[in-house]
């Protein structure tokens, strides 16, 4: 479903482009480029000379973004990786970027070129630029693992890694994220992982070994972690409180 919505946004993304004489940009261009994102815009996102006039385009039905961007920063209707790498981490919420920037290493955008990109860039969103890089990872397997982890970092005390073997040579299993120093195995829990009565099989058993290795595991939906991630962060802070023996945290919540 996700890849026909993506053509569909796509394909919407390139006509209006096309119409109004713009490129494709941030989101949409990111979903162009085959990365994965948090989430599809409910409108294709273009960018076009500042001198261009709105009148008789339909803003209801498309998201227009007003710059002159240098030729180099342009590739054939949409923006280059290095622009839509960094128009998304400037303007995106912390988790939504992360999930692109994830993803963009995930497909080969170089790790040195996306530091040097943090490092150079200037003006509104630069902080957030350089605090998704700092955490970007190319071993996050998926959009979901991203957003989960996203929630993990807000959380003082924990500290997770993505895709990290546990047991050494007694191998047991690699959870999407893991705190080593507290023994925490957190899981973004799929339905469509657990499709089939193996796989189902296959991963009760991995759970049941963690634990009787040591290990806390905390399993967490999809609707949770995009739809509720106040609770994703409330269960993660009082299982950090209770893998230390400390108290109930009192920092803000997750945004």
């Amino acid at each position: 479903m996700y890849d026909e919505d993506r053509r569909a946004h796509v394909a919407a993304a390139r006509e209006a482009a096309d119409r109004y004489g713009g490129v494709v940009c941030r989101v949409s261009a990111a979903m162009a480029l085959e990365w994965e994102v948090r989430a599809i815009p409910f409108r294709p996102q273009i960018t076009i000379p500042r001198h261009r006039r709105l009148k008789g385009i339909d803003l209801s039905a498309v998201q227009v973004r007003r710059m002159n961007l240098a030729p180099d920063q342009v590739d054939g209707a949409i923006t280059t990786k290095p622009r839509t790498v960094i128009d998304c981490l400037r303007w995106l919420a912390f988790p939504a970027g992360l999930c692109v920037a994830d993803s963009a290493l995930r497909h080969g955008f170089p790790e040195d070129e996306l530091c040097r990109l943090a490092a150079t860039a200037k003006g509104p969103g630069s902080v957030m630029v350089r605090r998704v890089v700092r955490h970007a990872d190319r071993r996050a397997a998926n959009v979901f693992e991203s957003a989960l982890r996203a929630i993990c970092i807000s959380v003082p005390g924990l500290c997770v890694e993505p895709q990290v073997p546990i047991g050494g040579e007694d191998f047991i299993g690699t959870p999407d994220l893991v705190d080593v120093r507290l023994r925490m195995a957190i899981e973004a829990d799929s339905f469509a992982w657990h499709g089939t009565r193996e796989g189902l099989v296959a991963d009760t058993r991995r759970y049941n070994a963690f634990v009787v290795h040591g290990w806390l595991v905390l399993r967490f939906t999809w609707d949770d972690v995009m739809l509720r991630p106040a609770y994703v962060r409330e269960v993660l802070v009082e299982a950090v409180a209770a893998q230390t023996d400390g108290g109930a945290d009192e920092t803000p919540g997750y945004q």
